[in-house]
């Protein structure tokens, strides 16, 4: 059911089941929020609480969506601060970064959960297209409002890629237990120099058919 089709008063106790769920997320971690759970603390029957919300699964995916809403809402304002590409991809992936910082605590819980391939909260699930969508398009803004220009083939490549390597600095970061995450901040920086190094040269006919070929198989990822 979409939310534009409820009442008011329907819409209001979906919120406050959704925002009821995301809490428990954050103070429990996701193995130990269940649906029964939600449904007590929301103050709403457990047959309600599945009327909106069908399974778990579901109310991860709302988290998720305001998660990415979130990222873009700090994210755009520093985007239009700065011309340069890989300065823009940094603001990207750093403020990416800042938004899951409430969910540090409990993030491994969710991403032994996510890891599995087949599972519907894995990032890279049909089910999640929504907010990863989101993610792509935040870097696609990124890429195209940059004053670098690259080629085109590159240019339309290169967001799908960036979704993937936030994907795995998102990985480094769970585990990161340095309070300054200074060893995730190291990858991103090793990461971002390495970038800076070689765009110059994308525009080259041997080099660029490679970029492009590396940057299609990064996205295959992708379902």
């Amino acid at each position: 059911m979409f939310s534009s089709e409820l009442t008011p008063k329907a819409e209001q106790t979906r919120a406050r089941i959704r925002d009821t769920a995301i809490a428990s997320f954050i103070e429990r971690g996701y193995p130990d929020t269940t649906i029964r759970l939600i449904a007590k603390e929301a103050g709403v029957s457990v047959g309600n609480a599945y009327y909106y919300f069908p399974s778990k699964t579901h109310l991860v995916q709302e988290l998720y969506e305001q998660v990415q809403q979130d990222h873009a809402r700090v994210a755009v304002p520093r985007l239009e601060e700065e011309a340069a590409l890989v300065p823009r991809l940094r603001i990207v992936f750093e403020t990416g970064l800042e938004t899951l910082e409430p969910y540090r605590r409990v993030a491994p819980g969710f991403l032994s959960e996510m890891i599995a391939p087949d599972s519907a909260i894995n990032p890279l699930s049909r089910e999640s297209s929504p907010a990863r969508d989101m993610t792509v398009s935040l870097f696609r803004r990124a890429v195209e409002g940059a004053d670098h220009r690259l080629p085109s083939d590159i240019a339309d490549r290169l967001p799908d890629a960036l979704f993937v390597a936030y994907l795995g600095l998102t990985l480094r970061w769970t585990y990161d237990d340095d309070d300054r995450h200074r060893r995730t901040q190291r990858l991103l920086d090793t990461a971002l120099r390495l970038l800076t190094a070689a765009l110059p040269f994308v525009r080259l006919p041997g080099i660029r058919g490679v970029t492009r070929d590396l940057l299609d198989q990064i996205a295959e990822v992708r379902p």
